[in-house]
Parts: C-alpha cells; structure tokens; sequence
C-alpha cells in the first residue's frame, strides 16, 4: 500500500515538476501554503510530512497516528518539536548542503551592493546626471576593497566555511567565532564573540537559530562593532535582536547592514526597519539566500532520497 505524502507548502520551493517523482512514490497531496489552524486537519492522515516552514508541533504529531516520517525541507529543525517526534519513534530528515553555494553567493551580492551601491551609480547614469557633467567619471559614494579587510565569520559550517573561502579569495583575513563552542581544526582562526565583532571590518552570521544564539547579537555586541564596519545576517532571524539593531542604525553605527532574515517571515507591514532614517545603510531580502533554482531542485531531490529510503522503493 503506498504512503500518504502531504507536502504543506509548496509555494515555498515553486518547482511542480520536481515533484512529480514523489507520485510514483505514494498517495501525494499539495498544499501551496498552510496556516497554523489547518495544518492538524490536513496532515492527520499522512504517512510523510513534508514541511519547509509549517510549524510541526507536539499537538500535530499527537493528532497524526499514522505518521513515521518527517521531511524538512530546508536545514534548520526549529518548527518541527523534533524531541516529541523521536519519542513516538517518527524519524525527522532535514536537508543538509543544498544551499550552500546559493547562500554564500547571495551574501556576497549582498555585502557588494552595500560596499559598492551599484544601483546608486545606475540611477545616476539612468538620470542624465553623468551625461551632463563634464568629466568621464563619478566617483560619488566611493568604495573599499575587500583586501586586507578583517572578516569575520559566526558560524563556521558548510555556508560559512564557503562564504570564508570566497573572502580569502578576495584577499580578505577570515576568522570565525563558533556558536557550538566544539573546537575543531580549522585553516581560520578562532576568536571569541567579543574579539571578533570588536575587530572585524565585515560580520557575516550563517549560524543556525537555538538555545545558544538565540539573541547573540544585542546592542551591547552590536556597539563592540566598529562604526565603519558591515553586518551580514544570512542565518537566521532572532540571532539578532532587531529593535537593538534599528536603535544602533539610527545612532548612526555601522556602515551597513544586510538582512535576508527576520525574527518573524513575512516582516510585519509596520516593522520600523520598513520606515528607518537610514535607508541607505539598510538592505533587506525576503528570505531568498537559499532560493537559486538549482538550490531547490537539489532540495527536492534529497526529499525524494529520504522517502524512498525510508519505504525502501
């Protein structure tokens, strides 16, 4: 008899095609994107779960008796009460690697637009003002190099040891600081989260979210930073405590910040990093670092991995 696979937010991967293998795989029910009141009713007979961002909770498990398998679709496990699941002998698959070259791209595009602000000179050129002035070049905000640059790194694992390896490239200096506190050996050095954020001229966070860095960056860490130094959080929201960050940005500290996370997704429509002064220092994303398509597709495939696996087919 086949499996039941209900898969509760497809939305968040848009690939319909790649899903086509899991038919032949079991009884497969889409959902293209499920609210917290529904999530009971629609998995309470599914044999697999495959969930990106619905919360998995004790209550959902609790109500699902047929369920022997939980697939992630993404690598962080914070919405799914793994504990709970473990106990009631349903195995949990999360996704591991798939987006590590998506990620490490993305925060470089990212941390570029803020050193270099290209559509700053774009819009300049596509107002008319560079053809009307009389010399071939416009300087105007100016930029640094990344060599020499002291880069630091929260965060030291698939992502954060690619996004080190772009920087070396780049002639920049990469240290770490390590949210698990386990000592490994590593070709960059390791600090503590003080040495880093003190002297650092980039901070980079691809640190997952729970117990230990829940919180990590507060004002009091986000003043350690210099005034001319960038922020990047890639990882997950939360690890920054964003009223500290929005009071810092509108003390006029740190050159700039990129976020592609936040505490809550979607940011709320009056979120006052939406309204900020300092527009300019501030560059938001939806959540999109991990999106390239060939990121989802291998996505998809490793899910489809774990099933078969899982049922032997």
């Amino acid at each position: 008899m086949k499996p039941t696979i209900v898969f509760l937010d497809t939305d968040t991967l848009e690939l319909p095609e790649s899903l086509k293998e899991l038919h032949s795989i079991g009884n497969l029910i889409l959902y293209s994107c499920t609210l917290p009141d529904q999530t009971i009713d629609r998995s309470r007979q599914a044999d697999v779960i495959i969930t990106n961002k619905v919360v998995i909770s004790k209550d959902v498990i609790e109500a699902c008796s047929n369920l022997k398998l939980i697939c992630i679709a993404a690598t962080g496990m914070n919405n799914v009460d793994v504990e709970y699941a473990e106990k009631k002998g349903i195995v949990v698959k999360n996704a591991v690697g798939y987006s590590t070259n998506s990620v490490a791209q993305c925060t470089f595009a990212l941390l570029f637009e803020l050193i270099h602000r290209v559509s700053y000179y774009d819009a300049f050129v596509k107002s008319g003002a560079y053809s009307q002035q009389p010399i071939f070049t416009h300087i105007g905000k100016g930029f640094e190099e990344l060599t020499n640059k002291k880069f630091g790194i929260i965060g030291l694992g698939n992502i954060g040891r690619k996004v080190a390896e772009i920087a070396t490239i780049f002639g920049a200096r990469v240290s770490y600081f390590s949210t698990s506190g386990v000592k490994r050996e590593e070709k960059y050095p390791s600090e503590t989260l003080e040495q880093l954020l003190s002297t650092s001229d980039i901070v980079s966070i691809h640190a997952p979210l729970n117990e230990r860095t829940k919180g990590l960056i507060r004002y009091k860490e986000l003043k350690m930073m210099k005034p001319t130094s960038y922020l990047l959080n890639m990882g997950r929201g939360g690890i920054i405590v964003e009223r500290d960050l929005y009071q810092v940005l509108e003390e006029g500290h740190l050159a700039g910040v990129a976020l592609d996370v936040f505490e809550r997704e979607p940011i709320d429509m009056h979120h006052p990093f939406l309204t900020i002064k300092s527009r300019e220092r501030l560059l938001l994303t939806p959540h999109i670092a991990w999106t390239s398509l060939q990121a989802r597709q291998r996505l998809v495939q490793i899910m489809i991995d774990h099933i078969r696996y899982f049922f032997k087919k």
